[in-house]
């Protein structure tokens, strides 16, 4: 394969096991998250269809498109970057109403059900934090009792 150059386009770790699978020849997997980059190792300027999505315990995702990094927390805060011009995330744009249609198209792609933390988080370094049904939740006991 003929490497042609660096892409800007951002993409989720979840797309190496499928990029691997593709340039192995190896049948397709179904179920997967991820998306194939052997396009945008063949043409970096490639488009790329969907935005990159990481996550943070329970509720705490981000959006990475292009230009934007988009993110909403477990208690329903949010952030909006636009990376052109602020790369530094200076200035949060999100209640702005005249980003209202960018917020709009970067949450769509949040996950509508994020998995519950995995059994033994608690006992990971500082414990975890989870919101469920608009409640906090500090190693499964409730914060507000």
């Amino acid at each position: 394969m003929n490497l042609l150059g660096v892409s800007k386009r951002p993409v989720e770790l979840l797309d190496i096991y499928p990029t691997l699978v593709e340039l192995a020849g190896l049948p397709k997997q179904t179920g997967l998250e991820g998306e194939s980059l052997r396009t945008l190792l063949r043409d970096p300027q490639a488009p790329r269809q969907r935005p990159a999505i990481t996550g943070q315990m329970r509720g705490n995702f981000a959006v990475r498109s292009e230009h934007w990094r988009y993110i909403r927390y477990a208690d329903g805060s949010e952030e909006l970057y636009d990376h052109r011009n602020d790369p530094n995330e200076f200035t949060n744009l999100a209640n702005r109403p005249a980003f209202a249609a960018t917020k709009a198209e970067h949450a769509r792609w949040l996950p509508q059900n994020p998995a519950a933390p995995a059994p033994g988080a608690e006992k990971t370094a500082g414990g975890f934090l989870d919101y469920v049904n608009g409640r906090a939740y500090f190693n499964g006991q409730p914060l507000d009792d």
